[in-house]
């Protein structure tokens, strides 16, 4: 894919204004699930942090607006996304390295660094059993052509020990997370994600640690919006969901 021109683009503001996007009108777009992915990394100015997969950079920028002195690093095999990324980053006064590299072809000097943080908003299904999308980033976004197991290996690779991996899934994803990360990565959480309380669970977070020894845990379900059904036009979120996609709040975990 090549470039996007200006008329293609919108300019979509998050975390209340202080992060401005260019996005394709069609296309992949980011909703709250990379917000929610940056909010859940426990980062600490003057560590470094790679997004696998970094689209646009919803993601990662959102990451660095909320903790400064970061060094941060996308990579991102679509160049058009990968030049939308460079240029959302310039537009927000980020320094982020943007690598336009497949994930099994990472270029040798990225290979040879290690980061605190690695990232991912892995396409989410299966495109043996969904239909494609007419656009061809938003299918490359969102059907998986890379193995979950290969993203999970390059992430903890990447990793400096005792590093963090946070990945955003679908939940019926967990069994293919679960033996991806194999004896990649330790300490393994799964935090799931519900609309509203008594809904199922849709998506989830996982964090690991390169090295880490803890024991598995499955998080109590967090509940994203108020109530039992949706009532209108107002989001509803819980207010400390509402903290955390307006106000670019942390996402404590229970």
């Amino acid at each position: 894919m090549t470039g996007f021109e200006d008329h293609d683009l919108s300019s979509d503001a998050f975390l209340s204004g202080r992060l401005s996007l260019l996005q394709p009108r069609k296309g992949y777009r980011a909703g709250i699930d990379p917000i929610l992915l940056a909010a859940a990394v426990p980062a600490k100015p003057g560590q470094s942090v790679l997004d696998l997969g970094c689209g646009a950079g919803a993601a990662i920028l959102a990451l660095a607006a909320r903790v400064p002195e970061l060094t941060v690093t996308g990579v991102e095999v679509q160049p058009g996304y990968a030049q939308l990324a460079q240029r959302n980053a310039e537009r927000n006064a980020i320094a982020l390295d943007v690598v336009q590299s497949d994930l099994v072809a990472l270029p040798d000097d990225l290979k040879q660094r290690q980061f605190d943080h690695v990232i991912a908003n892995p396409p989410y299904f299966d495109p043996n059993r969904r239909s494609a999308a007419t656009d061809r980033g938003r299918e490359t976004a969102l059907a998986e052509q890379t193995p979950l197991e290969t993203w999970i290996d390059v992430a903890a690779r990447r990793l400096a020990p005792k590093g963090m991996l946070h990945m955003i899934h679908r939940i019926e994803r967990l069994p293919d997370v679960l033996a991806a990360c194999g004896s990649r990565v330790g300490a393994l959480e799964i935090l799931p994600l519900c609309a509203r309380q008594g809904k199922a669970a849709h998506l989830m977070l996982l964090r690991a640690r390169k090295g880490g020894r803890a024991d598995f845990r499955l998080h109590a379900p967090l509940i994203l919006h108020e109530g039992t059904r949706h009532d209108g036009d107002r989001d509803s979120y819980q207010p400390a969901i509402s903290a955390v996609l307006r106000d670019g709040e942390l996402l404590r975990w229970p």
